[in-house]
């Protein structure tokens, strides 16, 4: 079955738990009309003058796509940064090459396409404040805070004692 949005059906809504400066709006229409795909992820976004979409990241195990419908901004790369503008295309693949933020530099709206791979999970990366968040859950980490595998694993068989005694007292 096809689902049809009317570009009159849009209603932006503020993202939850964004702060100043990220203030960046998101249709619902797709929602409301229950709409909720499996495996293509997709939203129509709308970057007010003087924000930024997110933080600057990268994904490991999606890739992203945004077509700028209206307006204008500034986009941030591993390569630098470029203005993109209405028609434009950018493709961001999986990994630190495909890290981005745009900034709307302009005076008027900037509206954009945001389609995404979803495979059930990834794993986001922040190079300006190395922390890592696990989506869908939001769980986010320090990156330098990493830990070797058996780290905290030394003492493995007093633990394997103390189950084996509490079972044995249930008995």
């Amino acid at each position: 079955m096809a689902s049809i949005i009317k570009e009159s059906e849009r209603d932006f809504q503020p993202n939850p738990n964004r702060i100043d400066g990220f203030r960046l709006l998101t249709d619902i229409s797709r929602n409301l009309k229950g709409i909720n795909p499996e495996y293509l992820n997709f939203d129509i976004r709308k970057l007010n003058p003087k924000q930024y979409n997110a933080a600057y990241h990268f994904h490991r195990y999606a890739e992203e796509l945004f077509v700028i419908l209206s307006g204008t901004s500034t986009l941030r790369t591993s390569d630098g940064m470029v203005i993109v503008e209405e028609g434009d295309m950018i493709f961001f693949e999986s990994g630190e090459h495909g890290a981005h933020q745009l900034y709307n530099h302009s005076e008027k709206p900037c509206i954009f396409l945001d389609i995404r791979s979803y495979i059930g999970y990834d794993v986001c990366e922040y190079p300006d404040s190395d922390k890592i968040i696990i989506v869908p859950n939001g769980e986010t980490f320090k990156m330098n805070e990493q830990h070797s595998y058996f780290d905290g694993e030394t003492d493995v068989d007093s633990k394997w004692q103390d189950i084996a005694r509490h079972i044995t007292d249930r008995s």
